[in-house]
């Protein structure tokens, strides 16, 4: 059985790899108020299989990481919903583990941008909010006993918070 712990972060890693550091460089700041375990810590991959892009071993490093998460952040930029050889798995797998999703828009809009977000989880249960320390900080707080509370009350599609 896995500890799950983790909070994974999906990401547009051609395009929007600056916006995941910034989450880490925030963790490293300020751990205790901005507190996640980043899934992407565990499990490190070989760099010769990055490097000839394995996808096999890439995915198995990527589907352990999964397992060991609680927490399933997505960072939605301008290209993120044409990404499907990871990004579109990562999300399914999320799905398929019923891991409470934080989708992040990188354009700083509050709910669902449809014309970024990944079809696949636009009616799913997720929270979307706005790339912002305090509201990103709430989700990952809350958004996970939320998530499972509106599962049991069998209550579906996107949500985002008011503030």
């Amino acid at each position: 059985m896995n500890y799950r712990n983790k909070t994974y972060v999906c990401f547009d890693a051609d395009e929007d790899i600056h916006y995941y550091r910034l989450l880490t460089a925030l963790k490293a700041k300020d751990g205790k108020e901005f507190n996640f375990h980043n899934a992407h810590d565990i499990f490190q991959m070989q760099k010769n299989k990055l490097d000839i892009n394995d996808e096999q071993y890439i995915k198995e490093r990527l589907k352990k990481r999964l397992l060991n998460t609680k927490c399933f952040i997505i960072l939605v930029g301008n290209k993120t919903k044409n990404l499907y050889k990871y990004v579109r798995w990562e999300i399914e797998t999320a799905l398929l583990l019923d891991l409470p999703i934080i989708v992040i828009n990188l354009n700083n809009i509050n709910g669902i941008n449809y014309d970024f977000c990944p079809p696949i989880i636009r009616e799913k249960l997720a929270v979307h909010i706005p790339y912002k320390k305090e509201v990103i900080k709430r989700a990952l707080n809350y958004w996970p006993d939320e998530y499972y509370k509106l599962k049991k009350d069998n209550i579906e599609g996107p949500r985002y918070y008011n503030d």
